[in-house]
């Protein structure tokens, strides 16, 4: 028969065991989770905002900059891609007939027939995942760069008329 004294041995037993295993395996889950949720709709930001450019016009990026920071996904950091501390990056690119490689586009005129590029490439870079974990001293952690490549859609011109929508 147990003593009266040994009976609150098991519930600190239970105590210990719980916060020393149990309670850093759930907010490693927990973090886990977050990340992997973070990755997946930057990757997806990233591949809307490279359609976007696609079918729109070319205006050195600032249109397609405004429309991902306008439309970023809900997660934990949304804050950092609204505000503009992760850098969001549109690159447009030609292809030389001669060689067919393809190099840097600029134009001088804007959306318009006689200025649409060939290829657009969208990035985001430097974000970091900052959220409960710097409460703690535990630096923040860098994701890699997200980046999609994909050819030009017309570039919101249409041949038809000459009209170009930005």
């Amino acid at each position: 028969m147990r003593s009266h004294r040994e009976r609150g041995a098991t519930a600190v037993e239970f105590l210990v065991v719980g916060m020393t295993l149990v309670l850093p395996l759930c907010f490693a889950m927990f973090f886990t989770a977050q990340i992997l949720w973070i990755w997946h709709s930057v990757a997806e930001m990233t591949r809307e905002g490279a359609r976007y450019a696609a079918t729109h016009c070319y205006q050195n990026g600032a249109n397609v900059r405004s429309y991902m920071q306008t439309n970023a996904p809900v997660m934990p950091d949304r804050e950092q891609f609204v505000s503009g501390s992760v850098e969001i990056r549109v690159t447009y690119f030609g292809r030389a007939t001669e060689t067919n490689e393809l190099s840097e586009f600029s134009c001088e005129s804007e959306c318009s027939l006689g200025c649409i590029p060939d290829v657009v490439k969208v990035q985001v870079l430097n974000y970091e995942y900052r959220n409960f974990l710097v409460y703690w001293g535990v630096p923040p952690v860098q994701l890699p760069d997200f980046q999609t490549t994909v050819a030009m859609e017309g570039a919101g011109c249409d041949p038809d008329t000459g009209v170009c929508t930005p």
